[in-house]
This record gives C-alpha cells, structure tokens and sequence, in this order.
C-alpha cells in the first residue's frame, strides 16, 4: 500500500511489484539480493556438526535444555544478531540452537526463550499458512555457492513451511518436501524440533561444507534476528552465511516420487461456447485420473512429469478489481506444478506466464545446478483454445503448445549471464521469443540487469509481427536508502504469447526512491518519504502517459504503520487507442489518500487504503472517454478468534460519478470471506463466500449492471505434500437472464441481466484422492 495505484490500468502490475512492493509493512522473509562481501568485513561463522548414534526426538528438550544423557552430544549456537529493527543489536529474546545428523537426516532443535510468553503468536493452522506467528527458520545452501538455499520454517506449534530461496530473485514457496517437524509452547517459550532427512535434499556427495543460517522472527517486536549475523548494510543473504563442516558419509541417495490421483466430480455449468446457442449442462459426470513425478538426476537436475494434471484444488485468486481496465490485469499462478522452480525461468521480461497454459495432457520441466549453469526447461501442451469452442468448429479438439529452455552462468561474485528462448506453436500459428540476458553485482549495494529479445509471431489469419524488446533495471539497497530505475523499450511488432505482456510499440521510463530515518525508538521503528514516476512514449516520441507518485511512510512496533499519498499524472489516448477520438486528447489523472496497517494484536490483522481524486472513465455509454471523480476502498481483516479459526474478509470499492453533476456512473464491490478451521496439523474444513457487483447507471456507462455470488466448502486430509483426500461443493449464482436470452440494446453479445440473483449458472461436487510413492 502507497498509493502507486493502477488508476484505469496506466500502471503495469510488473512496476507495481517492483516499487509499490518496497514499501509494503510485512513480517515475510523475502529479500531480493546478490552476494557480494567486502574485503574488511569480518569473516562468515563457521560451526562443526556431530554424528549421533540414535535419532534426536523433541522429548529430549522438554525442559529447554537437552536431557542430561544427551549434554554435550550436540553443536550449539546462540548470540542471535538483530538484522530488524536494530541492525547489530543482540535479539531481545534468547534463543539456543542444538544440531546434529546421523546416518538419514539431519536434526535441529530451536530452544527458543521469552520473558513474555503469553505474547508468543502461535496458530494451529493449515501447512504454510504461518507467516503471522513466531516462526524460526534454518537456511541449508548444501553447494556452498552462496547463490540457492532450502529453507525450513516453523512455527512454534511445528506447522511446516519449506521453500527454496534464490538470490536475486527471492523466495520460491511453492517447493514442497517430506521432513519431520514438531513444536511446544512451555512456560519459558517454545522449543521446535526439526528432522530432514538428507533424501529431501540435493547436495554433492563429495561435499563435506554447507552454507548455514538461523532466523527467529518475533512479529509482536517487528524483530528478525539471525545467527551468524545478517546485516542490512550488505545487499544479500547468503554471502553472509556461516559454513557448516563435519557432514561425513552422508548422500541423498535415490529420489523418485510419483503422485498418482483420482478425482470424481458431478457438475451443471453454463455451455457458451457456441456463442448462438448456450445452454446449461445439468447433469454432467466426470472421472479423471493422472500422475505427476519427480526424479533426481545426480543429485542436482530435477525431472518433473505430469500427465492428464487436475488443477480443480488450487486456491482460488484473490479479488482485483477488473472493471474499467484497458489492458489485462495480472493473475498469480496458483497451480503447484507451474510454481516449484519458477524462478528457474525469472528474466526481466517476463517471458513465461504458465497461466497462459491452461489445461495440459501432458507437462516436463527439468531444472537443476550443474556447476556453475543453472537450467530449466519446459514442454506442454494446452488442450483449452479446442476446448473453447464448438464442437462445430475447425478448431475443436486441436491443442497448442509450449516449450521454453533456459540456461543461466554464474560468473564472478554474485553476477550472471543467460540465454532463453520461449515459443507457442497451435496449427500455423507460431510465436518465438530469444534472447540474453545480463544480471551485474556492483558492489556491496548496487546491481544491475538488462535484457534484450526478439520474436517472431505469424497469426491464425496470416498477421505476421516481428521486432525486439529491451530492458535495464539499477538498484541500490541498502539501510536508509532505496533506489530503482528500470527503461524499457518494446517495438511494435513484439508480441510474447508464453509471457504476460500488455502493450507493444512504447518505451517506458520509470523511477523509485525512498529514504528512511530510523530513530529505532520504543514505538517508532522509522518513518521517511518515497518517490515513484513514470513517463510512457510512443515510438514516434509521442507522450502516452505522465505519473508522479508521492508518498511517506511511518512504521511502527506490532507490525504497525501508515502514511499519506499523492498521485498526479495526465493520459493521452489517441484514435488508434479509441476509435471514436477525432485527435490526440490528454486525460489528467490525480488522487490522494491514505493507508494503514497492523498487527498489534495477535488475534487480528488489518490493512486499508482510501483514496478519492480524478480518473478516466473508458466505457461511457456513447461517445469517446471522460475524465470522472473516483474514490475507492481496498481492506483486509484477518480474525482469529480461536486459535484453530482463521477467518480473512476482504472488501474491495470502486465508485465513479459524473465530473459535472456528480451523478453515479458505476459501483463496483467485492466482498469476500475466507473462513478456515484447522482441526488438528492434517484435517481441514474450508469456506468461501464471494459478492461480486457492478451497479452501473446506463446514462453515463455501456458496462451492465452484473451480480454474481460464489459458495465454496472444502475438506483437506493432508498427510503430507502428495497425500491428500480432497472433498468439495460450488456453487455459483448470478442475475442472468434463466432464459439466457441477449440484449438488446448491447448488439445481441451480452446475456439479459435481471434484477436479483435469479441463475445458477454453475455448482460442482468434487473428490480427490492422491498419494505419493517414494523410492
């Protein structure tokens, strides 16, 4: 939240990330970084591990302490470093780390202390939902490259989350592995046992050195300490790793996992796809049945295969509003397959956007570290554009597919090379995509990228485009100051069709900059004033859009902050962009505002942003666009009233009237609600309500006035990542015509609309079972 708000679609999701990401209050663990260290900086920790004879088990420490049979049989470290909110200051709580391995896996044992233990934020909730508790976490880098880590979090129940760390692009949650974890509270704080076993991993059997890291996260204090220590000062994580020797005669040994599933479901939904004749579908079965598996090649290169995938238990995306957007809004993938080693295929432009590939028969990835090449590579196909249309049509039936190979070189300290090359093929229809790109590590906090592509697109109907695309991105992080600066450059005949892209033939040229005063007081962690602007042109050098964003931001202790916006910038939209303009006409577009966050209780978070000013309404009834007042509401509450109850509610407004005569042009709400009770660490039961309405005044707008509500129960049976018992009802209601009659008075495209939630329009009953074999 700062206010860098996509005002009707003229700021791009991806800048959005970018800037607006830097200024979100989180409590999450993701930083984006390159290794580098300074001659003068101190060396890494370095720690030895010792070989035990039996298993380690959390009963061993119920006292905070390991039992006496087990003192001294175990590497221990303590002293935990501040990196937030006071760089180099000792952690307020004291926290004692014991590991050891044996023959299979590797034990660590968090004893984590607290003068105030009844503040220890700790949910019994679902795998991987936990980033609002006490978490600690373990960073294994079993190359000792300082360039990819697996980390191992929990809370002080013991709810899991694993994930894979890349520096220079993060956290990758998605990856999913078996270890063992438990946790306790106790009177003096909580002890978390962790086992990973040495198969859940990937390391050279001749390395004997592993990068290591410890994290404790306090969020009631805003605190993230860390043992060796991780400073802020140095752009990076894992140039700042401790090493940890003494792994001996361990190896992953085999790793083959392969997931076979079964699902059944009985649905009635809406057939349109010949667009003359819809009708519903209303006692239609299916059974559906596939696997998905995963091989390690020498220890390094990971296979994935999927054949016939069943993506019906993905969770469902999060509300945006979509309504006066001239471009196409930005969808997270949510699909487990697509997600694990993403960041395998991370280019600055963004060039693979696995939601384009919508119902695959048949995926491959393969990815992997093989000295100092990182590689990925992907096949599939997508049976949706022949599942699309009528059974009548030439199309029907024929898939279209994907294929992607990237390859990437580590070359010095933290800098990088890399080629890909991108292309989707359906009948005579092709689009390709190559190019290089570059990633510099400049220093302890400056880094720099650039990229450089071309494609070659040739359309169903004999359309031929060809042309490059280019773009440079400098950053500098450090404490106190931030800054971004990125130029993009996309001629007209560059089309991606792998990849999210929205607008050809423009240059872009945007900046972010924020400094911070840190008083790290009692309340006032630090405050200070950020800036982002952006220019669009033409290639012809026409101006397209002017943006100045400016805002300031106060954070607080308990995860609690706010601040105030301003937003001014003008559109020029040309007859080539509306039919209906007789000329270039400039459109101002302006706002300002307020938003806010916290966390001071444990039992609640909230988040909001209001802002009211001057957009562009671009679907008046008749004629071309006018400029119109807006206000809007973008809120969040999360409640847990018990611990095993989560409950999220989200409300999104967005409001339009008349600039002359303030009289209403559309109401656009999403109100949502997300209930969750986590019966013990596997069984879960699900629901989701979902309001969504556009109320439009047909004077002043050609949009309909649209209802639609969504009901959505689940119960999960998760014994662990693969092995899961999935049972479900939808359904779905909107203000449809039942008859399905047009309209109209919309050129016979658009369905009758009727006062009230009159259609069913859709409802499913689903069960899936998968299981997980490992070899």
């Amino acid at each position: 939240m700062c206010g860098c708000r996509a005002a009707g679609g003229h700021i791009p999701r991806l800048a959005q990330n970018l800037f607006c990401g830097a200024l979100v209050f989180s409590t999450g663990l993701a930083f984006t970084a390159s290794p580098a260290r300074a001659a003068n900086d101190p060396p890494p920790h370095a720690a030895s591990i010792p070989r035990v004879d039996h298993p380690l088990t959390l009963e061993d420490f119920q006292g905070m302490e390991p039992v006496p049979s087990l003192q001294g049989k175990f590497a221990k470290v303590e002293g935990f470093v501040q990196r937030d909110p006071r760089d180099g200051d000792p952690a307020s709580q004291h926290t004692v780390v014991y590991f050891a391995y044996d023959d299979k896996k590797l034990y660590i044992v968090f004893v984590a202390f607290d003068s105030q233990p009844a503040l220890i934020r700790a949910r019994m909730t679902r795998r991987e939902n936990i980033y609002e508790d006490d978490l600690v976490e373990v960073m294994l880098d079993p190359f000792h490259d300082q360039r990819r880590a697996f980390s191992f979090v929990c809370n002080p129940l013991g709810i899991q989350l694993d994930r894979l760390y890349a520096e220079g692009s993060g956290f990758d949650d998605s990856f999913d592995t078996l270890w063992d974890s438990q946790g306790k509270l106790t009177p003096q704080g909580y002890v978390v046992w962790m086992a990973i076993p040495f198969r859940s991993l990937r390391f050279p059997a001749s390395g004997k050195s592993w990068g290591l890291i410890f994290q404790r996260i306090i969020p009631r204090a805003n605190e993230h300490s860390y043992w060796p220590r991780v400073t802020s000062r140095i752009d990076g994580i894992l140039n700042q790793e401790a090493t940890l020797d003494g792994l001996e005669h361990v190896s992953p040994g085999r790793n083959i996992q392969v997931t076979p599933y079964g699902a059944f479901r009985s649905f009635r939904t809406l057939d349109n796809r010949d667009p003359l004749h819809p009708f519903f579908d209303k006692k239609a079965t299916e059974s559906r049945v596939g696997f998905e598996s995963k091989v390690v090649v020498k220890d390094r290169l990971v296979l994935d295969l999927a054949v016939n995938p069943d993506f019906s238990q993905v969770e469902s995306d999060d509300p945006q509003v979509t309504v006066n957007q001239r471009f196409e809004v930005f969808f997270p993938e949510k699909r487990q397959f697509f997600l694990e080693n993403a960041s395998f295929f991370d280019t600055p432009i963004p060039l693979l956007f696995t939601r384009r590939i919508a119902d695959p028969l048949f995926a491959a990835r393969a990815t992997g570290k093989l000295g100092r090449y990182a590689i990925g590579a992907l096949f599939a196909d997508d049976r949706s554009p022949g599942n699309s249309v009528s059974p009548s049509d030439p199309l029907y039936g024929k898939r279209a597919f994907f294929d992607l190979v990237r390859v990437n070189r580590d070359v010095g300290k933290g800098s990088t090379i890399g080629l890909i090359f991108a292309d989707r093929e359906f009948l005579n229809e092709f689009n390709r995509v190559g190019g290089v790109d570059l990633h510099l590590k400049l220093g302890q906090n400056w880094s720099a990228s650039a990229q450089a592509v071309a494609s070659s697109t040739q359309f169903v109907g004999g359309d031929y485009f060809a042309g490059p695309a280019y773009e440079l991105f400098a950053d500098r992080s450090s404490r106190k100051v931030e800054f971004h600066s990125f130029y993009n450059d996309n001629s007209f005949g560059f089309r991606t069709r792998t990849g999210f892209f929205r607008r050809p033939g423009i240059r872009r040229l945007g900046s972010f900059g924020r400094y911070q005063f840190r008083p790290e007081g009692k309340r006032l962690i630090s405050h200070g004033p950020g800036m982002f602007t952006q220019g669009l042109w033409s290639h012809d050098g026409t101006r397209l859009e002017q943006f100045i964003n400016i805002n300031y931001l106060f954070r607080f202790t308990r995860q609690t902050g706010f601040g105030f916006f301003a937003n001014v910038g003008r559109d020029r939209l040309r007859p080539s962009d509306f039919s209906v303009l007789a000329a270039n006409r400039d459109y101002p577009i302006n706002h300002h505002g307020v938003f806010f966050e916290t966390a001071f209780f444990k039992w609640l978070t909230a988040f909001g942003e209001t802002g009211w000013g001057t957009e562009t309404n671009f679907v008046p009834s008749t004629g071309r666009p006018v400029s119109a007042r807006n206000n809007y509401i973008n809120g969040n509450m999360t409640l847990r009233p018990l611990k095993r109850l989560t409950i999220d509610n989200t409300y999104l407004l967005t409001r339009f009237r008349s600039g002359s005569t303030s009289a209403s042009i559309f109401n656009n709400h999403i109100i949502r609600s997300k209930w969750n009770y986590q019966f013990n660490r596997e069984l879960s039961l699900r629901f989701i309500s979902q309001y969504t309405a556009t109320l439009a005044n047909p004077q002043l707008t050609s949009l309909q006035t649209t209802k639609n509500l969504n009901f959505d129960f689940l119960i999960t049976y998760l014994l662990h990542p693969g092995t899961a018992i999935y049972a479900g009802y939808n359904t779905n209601l909107q203000n449809l015509d039942p008859a399905l009659r047009f309209d109209p008075n919309d050129s016979g495209t658009n369905f009758l609309r009727t006062r009230n939630l009159a259609t069913n329009d859709g409802r499913q009953f689903f069960v899936k079972l998968s299981f997980q074999f490992r070899f």
